[in-house]
């Protein structure tokens, strides 16, 4: 459980607060900062540059020494580039600050999983990661709240010098409760450890479905509380619609790692990325607030859940080196979550409102459900 534990608390820091607390507060941001529509836009999409780059050494890093060390030094990085972000009001500083909280994010989302991973499968327990990944929804909920509870006291840069405070107090858990790594290649009980690949048809299929369902998650996820607070039925709801997708992501990894027992990890990913599409149109087209609800519970109920199954997939194709097929779908991840910010900000700089981006979200993570129906397709004939 400290394992566990300290991989939560690396989450909750790299991605709920180095990453995404930009989510809460770029409302309050634009109103007090004057950052811009698209400025709001170029700024996540930097962030996701640094976490594909993140993501792209650790599909190169094969020495779990050497991961353990990169994971160690990223949780410091998500302290120093959070404060950094209340510390300036330039834009080309908090360009840097954004690209520097990616790596971070994929230290811990990356390399963090994957020592944590092999810890698991060499101490003979399951291979799912669904507790370690209820820290990103936790950390989404913990953000949300403190933006809540800390609105309209504080201003928007005193805000992220909170939330650096807090980061601080997670750092001991994160880096004293995970052991150094194990090398030998066998587990404790003296079982073989050895990888088992997929084709390059199912693993091409399968990177193409994790960069879909990248854009749906970057996009609802970067600007889904900008759109709520520009409704007129729903102006200021957007905290707390966020707040609600955290709490739905917390315990849903752990759901989901229930389901893919029963039903095994692609139908299960079938599922979860079916009621995506509808949480994600739900709070554009319901009309009220218990429909907005309803869309983040949905939301955020899969969209860490298809994480959690595709990061545990690749863990068990690649016992030895779990991080390395990891980096290999976030780096399709991490394409997709560059190019969905990008493409949001033109559609938005066009239209005034990031509707628009909402709707292409839900399109690709259509597509995303066709892909996994031929990989089910493929699964079967092998």
């Amino acid at each position: 459980m400290r394992v566990l534990a300290a991989g939560v608390c690396s989450l909750v820091l790299s991605m709920g607060i180095a990453r995404f607390a930009y989510t809460p507060l770029l409302p309050l941001m634009q109103q007090q900062a004057g950052l811009g529509i698209a400025e709001a836009a170029t700024l996540a999409a930097i962030n996701y540059g640094g976490y594909l780059s993140g993501a792209l050494i650790a599909s190169l890093i094969s020495d779990l020494l050497l991961k353990d060390r990169l994971y160690r030094i990223g949780m410091l990085v998500a302290v120093a580039s959070t404060a950094l972000m209340g510390l300036t009001g330039d834009f080309q500083l908090w360009a840097i600050a954004r690209f520097v909280a990616g790596l971070p994010s994929a230290a811990g989302l990356l390399l963090g999983s994957g020592l944590i991973l092999n810890w698991l499968i060499r101490h003979d327990h399951h291979s799912e990661l669904g507790i370690h990944f209820s820290g990103v929804g936790l950390g989404i909920a913990l953000c949300s709240a403190a933006v809540i509870v800390m609105h309209p006291a504080l201003p928007w840069d005193q805000q992220w010098l909170t939330l650096a405070g807090l980061g601080c107090l997670l750092l001991w858990p994160a880096l004293a409760w995970l052991p150094p790594p194990d090398r030998s290649a066998v587990t404790r009980n003296g079982r073989a450890m050895d990888d088992n690949p997929p084709g390059p048809i199912f693993l091409g299929l399968f990177m193409l479905f994790y960069f879909c369902a990248g854009i749906g998650h970057v996009v609802t996820s970067t600007f889904i509380v900008a759109v709520i607070d520009r409704m007129p039925h729903l102006s200021g709801s957007g905290a707390w619609i966020f707040l609600v997708i955290g709490l739905a992501a917390a315990p849903s990894c752990m759901v989901w790692d229930l389901i893919a027992r029963r039903t095994g990890e692609i139908t299960a990913l079938l599922a979860a990325t079916t009621l995506n599409i509808v949480g994600i149109l739900l709070p554009l087209h319901g009309g009220g607030l218990s429909p907005a609800l309803a869309g983040a519970l949905l939301f955020g109920g899969t969209t860490m859940g298809i994480v959690s199954l595709v990061l545990t997939m690749a863990g068990k194709y690649y016992p030895t080196r779990p991080a390395k097929m990891m980096g290999k779908m976030t780096l399709a991840y991490g394409v997709a979550q560059i190019v969905g910010p990008a493409v949001t900000g033109r559609l938005a700089a066009a239209n005034g409102s990031y509707v628009g981006g909402l709707h292409l979200a839900a399109a690709t993570m259509l597509v995303a459900a066709v892909l996994l129906l031929s990989l089910k397709l493929l699964e079967h004939k092998r």
